[in-house]
């Protein structure tokens, strides 16, 4: 009976009722044997068969079949329950994401750039019911991921940002801005919204940030706007090594606050400044709570009945009864 629930479990009380019925079976019993008195019974065998000694106990049939309708009258039965969740709202979320040179300073560990990827993938991964999309530039912007379901999709285009020669070094927030508005301005989604990331100021591109900004606004696109790096020095990349790598120094952090705010505060979002890995991972849980899905859970139930081998025991147990009693135990007298 593992997994098994009732759908009338008050039933159960009709077992206190079973011994008055032991009672009153036992007194009728007494009542309706046939007895036959003689002076003596020194004549005859006092020898019992175990037929004539199981007889007094035929009730507990009766008692038995009487417990299955009970449990028959409960409804046991097994209930699988399965779950389908929908998103009646959804929101797209395109990550426009700052590769250029910079994005290696170590004021965040390992770097920053890294640190992001750690900090958007579990952002992805807190989403499920969402739509999200990659899009990176430095002096120039392309769509690595378009506004996708497939977390898994997602989740590979994260782990595959790197700085490299793709495109050509430098800062061009105005592109970055309007490739992601690109990728939102034909969803039907709920609530758009671009998580903007940069480390540096705008100083590449031929769209100016403000006019791109002004673009999103159009199209109802919510930006939230990330300045990462310390205040300050920040140990920067200045050169290439011998070996290939990079020769780092320190270098003064420059980034263009106002320039994130406005674009924040033109469409409706928000501006934020990641100075270390604790900040930034508490940024995007912010935002994570701000920018909420609807959900719609649809549960199946699929009942299993195990009320009718009950009701089965039952009925053989009171026809084992009536046929012992008219066959076996039939009285003479």
């Amino acid at each position: 009976m593992k997994d098994v629930s009732f759908l009338n479990p008050e039933f159960f009380w009709l077992f206190l009722l079973l011994p008055v019925a032991i009672a009153w079976l036992f007194w009728k019993g007494k009542k309706s044997s046939a007895t036959l008195k003689i002076s003596s019974v020194k004549g005859f065998k006092a020898e019992k068969s175990i037929a004539a000694k199981l007889k007094p106990y035929l009730f507990v049939l009766r008692l038995l079949a009487l417990s299955s309708l009970i449990i028959a009258m409960a409804r046991p039965r097994k209930v699988d329950i399965s779950s389908q969740t929908k998103s009646t709202k959804g929101v797209d979320i395109v990550m426009a994401i700052d590769v250029s040179g910079s994005m290696l300073a170590k004021d965040l560990k390992p770097n920053r750039m890294e640190a992001l990827k750690k900090v958007a993938s579990n952002f992805v991964e807190g989403r499920p019911n969402d739509r999200i999309g990659i899009v990176v530039y430095a002096a120039e912007a392309y769509t690595k991921t378009p506004v996708t379901s497939d977390k898994a999709i997602v989740q590979d285009a994260i782990r595959s940002i790197k700085y490299d020669n793709v495109l050509q070094d430098g800062t061009g927030i105005g592109m970055g801005l309007t490739t992601a508005v690109n990728r939102l301005k034909d969803s039907k989604a709920k609530s758009k919204v671009i998580i903007l990331l940069t480390d540096g100021v705008n100083n590449a591109g031929f769209i100016e940030p403000e006019t791109a900004s002004q673009i999103a606004k159009e199209f109802g696109i919510k930006v939230y706007t990330i300045g990462i790096g310390t205040n300050g020095d920040a140990m920067f990349p200045y050169a290439y090594a011998p070996g290939g790598g990079f020769l780092f120094r320190m270098m003064p952090v420059e980034i263009d606050v106002n320039l994130l705010q406005t674009i924040a505060k033109n469409t409706g979002g928000k501006y934020f400044r990641a100075n270390n890995n604790s900040k930034l991972e508490a940024i995007y849980a912010e935002i994570n709570k701000l920018e909420t899905t609807e959900i719609q859970e649809l549960r199946f139930y699929d009942y299993d009945e195990k009320y009718r081998p009950f009701v089965w025991i039952a009925g053989l147990l009171l026809l084992l009864e009536l046929v012992l009693r008219n066959t076996v135990y039939r009285s003479f007298i």
